[in-house]
């Protein structure tokens, strides 16, 4: 058994941990904030569709729960399924959003360094929004 490198990227944000899960947990908000995402994204059943510069990806969700976990796995064209964990955790009146980035199999140090920025600056991007 093995596992991928991993790393914690987290935000404080200073707005009530439940506001901050619903407005981050719809689909539709989503493109104001994961730049992955800006296309926007479409509802396909249960899943959802982006369309970007890895081409068509289906985003699958999982349930709206009491716990702040906005977990999703991206499906990109060519198979590969990739698990996100995204997670709204309270901190005294604020709350914290955390995403754990997995170091994909033949990911340079610079790609994984580069990915992680990117997630970090849409987490900043939310927190901006949120913080209005």
């Amino acid at each position: 058994m093995t596992t991928m490198p991993a790393r914690i990227i987290h935000c404080s944000i200073d707005r009530d941990w439940r506001d901050v899960y619903v407005f981050a947990g719809a689909p539709e908000n989503m493109p104001l904030w994961a730049s992955g995402l800006a296309s926007g994204l479409e509802r396909d059943g249960d899943d959802w569709i982006a369309k970007g510069v890895l081409g068509t990806v289906r985003v699958s969700f999982v349930p709206h729960n009491e716990f702040g976990v906005i977990d999703h796995t991206v499906t990109i064209e060519s198979g590969l399924r990739v698990y996100n964990a995204l997670r709204i955790v309270p901190n005294d009146s604020g709350c914290e959003i955390m995403f754990t980035l997995l170091r994909m199999p033949g990911m340079t140090d610079e790609q994984f360094e580069a990915d992680a920025a990117h997630v970090g600056r849409d987490l900043e991007a939310l927190k901006r929004l949120m913080e209005r």
